[in-house]
């Protein structure tokens, strides 16, 4: 099967939880047969093994692995892996965590292992001298320290119970080293396939110091994920020594790019351009939040408010991570997107941000939302689905017509 055909999938995956988001929005003005609990524990999954998880890896095969032999035997591990997904959209739903989701959800876990083992062996040894595949390498073995987190969930519930603070953190350990760990870290690898594409080269010893002020920066930061609970001083210190790390790391690349950014913008299309210079500014915003998160008012603050939690889980995967996985999968020719329909994308998702956002600040100052408050998140909601489902429609409608 052709790797668009694989995006088409990982497309699928994009329009359920788009499709689930707007169910979860209807909740405060309808009748949904259906626990919250279980609808949110789907969109998740979906949304992170089956939507991110898909576009990436399919990403790095094309990026790496387009030798025919290896294709095929890649082919096998996407199909076990979409098994998995499959799973867990059918079961979550419908039982929460139970027997059926928690099989699937550790079925991936062994899948996704069997993947980086498959992808790290058949890499080229040309391909392995490239500092992109120094950042594709250490990228996966975020992948494979993520899952300590869903291991010991296990452990941790059977001793002491979900409503330990260990459960909460392990699930943190799992979030924080999938998106600032695993995610990041390849989106931030793809940019530099295109780098060297072109023929740009960043200096050797620019990428040795951006390498390790950007990792230290991911293993540090995780700390900012324990906040919520008030720990010791040394603990926010921490964690703002790694907020503070990966605004050096990122700032050394955008200053770099920058001083390319003719040649870049010349081997971009307009779209392409456009879409990961939006990346950019909300990555930018992403590190100024993690900067105030590691001050101790804020983090209270913060942490107490899910609102402002959930306004920034959706800030990195609706916002930079998907814009970043549309970038690059326009660049790569794996999809079609077309000006209105990112317009509409990025107003349904700037609208349900400033919406979250603003229901967390009144929440705060200990105001009242706007009336039909509801309806309007529902809204903004539909419109970030249109946009998603329009995406998904445009792969299969033939060119011309």
């Amino acid at each position: 099967m052709p790797l668009n055909k694989h995006i088409h999938i990982a497309l699928g995956y994009f329009f359920i939880i788009a499709f689930l988001g707007v169910i979860m929005r209807l909740y405060p003005i309808a009748d949904i047969p259906a626990p919250y609990r279980f609808i949110v524990h789907t969109h998740s999954h979906v949304a992170l093994l089956g939507w991110v998880y898909t576009a990436i890896t399919t990403l790095l095969v094309y990026a790496f692995l387009r030798n025919e032999a290896t294709l095929k035997m890649y082919n096998r591990i996407f199909w076990v892996t979409q098994v998995t997904i499959l799973g867990m959209l059918f079961s979550f739903p419908f039982t929460g965590y139970a027997l059926f989701s928690i099989l699937f959800s550790t079925l991936f876990l062994i899948a996704s292992y069997w993947f980086v083992s498959f992808f790290l062996k058949n890499v080229p040894i040309s391909k392995k001298r490239l500092p992109s595949f120094k950042l594709v390498r250490i990228s996966l073995w975020y992948l494979i320290l993520s899952s300590i987190g869903p291991w010991a969930l296990g452990a941790i519930m059977t001793t002491l119970g979900n409503s330990s603070p260990w459960y909460r953190n392990a699930i943190y350990f799992f979030l924080h080293f999938q998106y600032n760990g695993w995610v990041i870290v390849a989106l931030v690898e793809l940019f530099f396939v295109l780098l060297e594409d072109w023929g740009l080269k960043f200096p050797p010893s620019a990428f040795k110091k951006f390498f390790s002020l950007l990792n230290a920066g991911v293993i540090l930061t995780f700390f900012l994920s324990v906040l919520w609970m008030e720990p010791h001083a040394i603990f926010y210190v921490l964690a703002g020594m790694g907020a503070l790390l990966q605004v050096i790391a990122f700032g050394m690349l955008f200053v770099w790019v920058f001083k390319n950014r003719v040649t870049v913008k010349e081997n971009l299309p307009g779209l392409v351009y456009s879409l990961l210079k939006v990346c950019g500014a909300l990555l930018i915003i992403k590190l100024g939040a993690q900067l105030l998160g590691a001050v101790p008012p804020a983090s209270k603050i913060i942490s107490a408010n899910i609102d402002y939690v959930i306004s920034y889980i959706h800030w990195v995967f609706l916002g930079i991570v998907s814009l970043a996985l549309l970038a690059f999968l326009k660049q790569f020719q794996l999809i079609r997107i077309t000006k209105p329909i990112y317009w509409l994308y990025l107003l349904g998702f700037f609208l349900t941000e400033i919406l979250i956002f603003y229901r967390g600040t009144t929440s705060w100052l200990g105001g009242n939302t706007i009336e039909n408050y509801p309806e309007a998140l529902a809204l903004s909601s539909i419109l970030l689905f249109t946009a998603i489902a329009l995406l998904f429609l445009q792969q299969f409608v033939k060119r011309g017509s």
